[in-house]
């Protein structure tokens, strides 16, 4: 694998880049034949989050995670474990299709030839399919209610009309576990 590491507001040192290699270059094991791919990590610090992204274009595949943390160190070891939960469940699909259809066992190659299909059906698809509709009634609360009910459903968003304002508002769920609030 070649990989392609940069920093935004960090440095990236030859420990980093050495571990980031190391940590990566395990996720070669799950492969039947060595990776020729580049591997694009994204390094970045801002108010003391450390963040990583890690993309690894396969033909046909693409194999993407992004972890934030306080530790550097830390969320390399937290965006390989996604990466490596992400082959596990691609590589667990493959085979139960294979046992289905009687084919070889741990073939990983059938998983790109299943991508590649999906990718030519969703580039034949010009129009976007909406598969369901819901209709409900806009209750006037203030936001702070609102984000009670989308607690108590337990969504990630609520559109609700502001009783203040009278205008349709939504609130939600942000990564940091507080919530925001968008004014139409």
């Amino acid at each position: 694998m070649n990989y392609n590491i940069r920093g935004e507001n960090l440095e990236v040192t030859d420990s980093i880049k050495e571990y980031v290699e190391k940590k990566v270059s395990k996720l070669e094991r799950y492969f039947d034949t060595p990776l020729t791919s580049e591997v694009h990590v994204n390094l970045s610090v801002y108010n003391d989050e450390q963040t990583i992204e890690v993309t690894i274009p396969m033909k046909n595949l693409l194999l993407r995670a992004e972890e934030h943390n306080t530790d550097l160190y830390a969320a390399i070891d937290l965006v390989v474990d996604k990466l490596e939960r992400q082959i596990r469940k691609h590589k667990t699909k493959v085979n139960r299709k294979s046992r289905q259809e009687g084919a070889p066992k741990y073939v990983f190659a059938e998983l790109e030839r299943e991508a590649q299909q999906q990718q030519l059906a969703v580039e034949d698809e010009s129009d976007i399919e909406i598969v369901r509709t819901k209709r409900f009634d806009l209750k006037p609360m203030d936001s702070e209610e609102a984000a009670l009910q989308m607690d108590m459903l337990g969504h990630a968003f609520y559109v609700f009309t502001n009783s203040l304002t009278d205008e349709t508002n939504i609130v939600y769920k942000r990564r940091d576990g507080r919530y925001g609030l968008i004014e139409t």
